[in-house]
């Protein structure tokens, strides 16, 4: 086994994995997706597109979704720097619909999240720059992309850092409905 799987309970759905790491006086070796392994722990979709972003300190990205038919689950790397990675569980149905759970991912600790569809999903950077890279297991696509407001009141989300930089699109995302209709 190359990876350490934690099941978070609220929101259910939510896993933090931790890739052992093989370390020598060359540098490190390590797995970071193996599908078969991943499976075994129910995540079985098929990522199609990667994407790599970066950011700044004091920078926050999301709260972003997307709606059918091009919802994504996500797998979330940072590989330089630290980032607080943030989900927001919009499953109408779950129990813990409308809860946040908030991780630190780093260069250092080499943790990574697995999102399922059902999530908002958003982070801010602690280090001066990040770097974040992530599967998703749909494409992009500008029609069905959504959003809720980093800053709702209602989430009450410590994002770990003092004056955000937000973008304007982030700035104008609707707050959390929670008469509305998500997942």
């Amino acid at each position: 086994m190359t990876f350490a799987f934690t099941n978070i309970k609220s929101p259910e759905g939510i896993i933090v994995i931790t890739p052992y790491v093989f370390n020598d006086e060359r540098g490190f070796f390590m797995e970071t997706y193996r599908s078969d392994e991943y499976e075994k722990v129910g995540i079985k979709e098929e990522f199609i597109q990667d994407n790599h972003s970066r950011s700044t300190k004091g920078v926050i990205r999301g709260l972003h979704f997307q709606v059918d038919p091009t919802e994504q689950s996500k797998l979330v790397r940072c590989i330089a720097g630290e980032i607080f990675d943030v989900v927001v569980d919009l499953r109408r149905k779950s129990d813990s619909f409308g809860k946040w759970f908030g991780i630190v991912l780093s260069e250092e600790n080499k943790k990574m999240l697995y999102v399922p569809k059902g999530f908002a999903h958003g982070y801010s950077t602690l280090s001066e720059e990040a770097e974040v890279v992530y599967k998703v297991d749909d494409y992009y696509s500008r029609e069905d992309e959504r959003g809720v407001l980093y800053n709702d009141p209602v989430l009450a989300i410590d994002w770990k850092v003092t004056n955000p930089i937000v973008s304007s699109k982030d700035k104008a995302l609707p707050k959390l409905d929670r008469e509305g209709d998500y997942f």
